[in-house]
């Protein structure tokens, strides 16, 4: 990069920074509003929050719109506003495949999942395989899985929250992100432990209306700047990205080798089966009165986060055709700020509209954050009092009152955690992070699900090699991956201890997990009990007897 782009970009980045300061009382008061009204929700409803069913379902009192737009608010997470938004800016084709990815794994969870598992379950994903199987080691297992893969995707909300709140507040420091990451850790504790499940549906639903709102003002915005002509958008975004032609086709960032070719396919693997497989997805199945308005939630769901996903198009090329590259790349080398900087640029960098803008989009994003990681937090609790404490610890004999308090401390666990491994991922793009926690949960708990719901000779053998074989593969493999050391952009960029040469190990992982499932299974020497098949089978399908 020569000096005189370096010096340019950096006087952009400054003059952002210099904005964002003089309007630091605005945004602080944006974000103080919106902090202040979810605890509000969650107050209220942690005092309507009465017994376990209330805790980890919201009484399933949900309407299937209510539930719908839940889902939605917890699946467009950062990934979707600022990572998608990121990757598309700084990769063009490339980076959207991510949006297409995360809309067709939908489809999966609506034709696979979403109703047999209201049918089946009560509270977790443990409750359905635990049905015909051996409790104790089943939920034990779930457990864990549920646990690990929602760290893995709490990783990128903490670092989405890392970035943005440092780009509004001109922090610099490591110690200042680490804080900021600390600060949202602390809060999700508070939604998850006062509010529950019925708390943390409600501030999905504000978030999501918010979410949507802030995005279509955006694309709006994006398209009025050039007359609505989306053609004009795409050849100014490919003009100014400094990639010409090549950024609107296939290759910037994948199949430029063979090795990034596989990673595509890698990724496309893991983000279309890994929906189905998301303990925080999975459990909003619950919070309907019935199999027929679980159906009708997804349908809601896929309605609202196809028509963000078509929106993500005007962000992320938006954010090519108005912002020099090297000033996303300076703001966040991932590109996380690439919707927030949009925002700005929109506004008008050097005028108080701009600020104004900046701080609304980046409030909402604030939002979307605090609203997944409650999700996440509690699928991660509950999934541990109901599965691991009352279960397998205290073998059934746990009253309500002591699960809801083992749920309440293993927030805490999971939120110390979290907040750890999140300060250490602040600079890593978060859809890439999001991604990982789909390859593990499509490694771990889809097999298990569907060989569950689906397949009579399925064992208790069968579904532990499944559950630990997947988890352990998809989680070694990241561990010895670009992702975590061997490259500027990795979680730990001054070390090299990388062997396996993907960034997403969904392509080996998942086929690994399926048949770890299978094997154990025909080498086990349990008998699969065929009345509790037939029984599984009739509720999942008609609902009989769900609770």
């Amino acid at each position: 990069m020569s000096p005189a782009i370096t010096q340019v970009h950096l006087a952009q980045t400054q003059l952002a920074a210099g904005e964002a300061s003089e309007h630091r009382p605005l945004i602080i008061s944006l974000f103080a509003v919106f902090v202040v009204a979810t605890l509000v929700i969650t107050v209220w409803a942690g005092r309507q929050t009465k017994d376990a069913s209330d805790f980890y379902a919201g009484g399933r009192s949900f309407s299937a719109f209510q539930n719908g737009l839940a889902v939605s608010g917890d699946y467009m997470s950062a990934a979707s506003f600022l990572g998608i938004a990121g990757a598309i800016a700084l990769f063009g084709y490339d980076g959207f495949l991510y949006s297409i990815g995360f809309l067709v794994a939908w489809l999966v969870a609506l034709l696979l999942v979403a109703e047999p598992l209201r049918n089946s379950g009560r509270y977790t994903m443990g409750d359905v395989l635990a049905y015909r199987m051996r409790q104790r080691p089943v939920r034990t297992a779930a457990g864990t899985s549920t646990i690990v893969v929602s760290i893995f995707y709490l990783l990128a909300q903490m670092a989405g929250a890392g970035v943005l709140v440092s780009l509004l507040l001109g922090i610099t420091s490591d110690a200042g992100k680490v804080g900021i990451v600390a600060l949202v850790g602390i809060l999700m504790i508070v939604y998850v432990t006062i509010g529950g499940m019925k708390g943390t549906t409600w501030v999905q639903m504000v978030k999501a209306v918010l979410l949507i709102g802030g995005t279509l003002l955006i694309t709006f915005l994006v398209l009025l700047k050039f007359d609505f002509n989306v053609s004009d958008l795409l050849g100014t975004a490919a003009e100014n990205s400094g990639g010409g032609a090549a950024f609107l086709e296939p290759g910037l960032k994948y199949g430029l080798t063979t090795t990034s070719s596989i990673d595509f396919i890698s990724l496309g693997i893991a983000l279309v089966l890994g929906t189905a497989g998301l303990p925080h997805i999975l459990i909003r199945f619950y919070t309907v009165p019935n199999a027929k308005a679980a159906r009708k939630s997804v349908n809601w769901a896929i309605g609202i986060i196809g028509g963000f996903y078509l929106m993500t198009i005007a962000l992320g090329f938006g954010a090519a055709a108005l912002i020099s590259k090297e000033e996303i790349v300076e703001s966040n080398p991932a590109g996380n700020t690439a919707a927030p900087l949009l925002a700005l640029h929109l506004g008008g960098v050097d005028s108080a509209w701009g600020a104004i803008l900046l701080a609304t989009i980046s409030a909402v994003a604030f939002a979307t954050i605090l609203a997944v990681v409650a999700g996440l937090t509690l699928a991660s609790s509950s999934s541990f009092a109901h599965d691991i404490y009352a279960n397998v610890i205290k073998k059934g004999q746990a009253t309500e009152k002591e699960e809801i308090r083992a749920a309440r401390y293993a927030t805490i666990g999971i939120g110390v955690v979290s907040i750890g491994l999140g300060a250490l991922a602040r600079d890593l793009n978060v859809a890439g992070l999001v991604a990982l926690a789909f390859a593990v949960a499509a490694s771990a708990n889809l097999p298990t699900i569907l060989y569950s719901l689906f397949w009579k000779r399925f064992t208790t053998q069968g579904a532990l090699w499944s559950i630990y074989g997947g988890l352990a593969t998809a989680v070694g493999l990241v561990l010895f991956s670009p992702v975590v050391s061997g490259k500027a952009t990795s979680m730990f960029p001054d070390v090299d201890f990388h062997w396996f040469p993907l960034e997403n190990p969904g392509i080996i992982s998942i086929p690994v997990g399926f048949l770890l499932g299978f094997l154990g299974t025909l080498l086990s020497k349990e008998e699969p009990d065929a009345g509790k098949y037939a029984e599984l089978e009739v509720r999942s399908l008609t609902g009989t007897g769900a609770h």
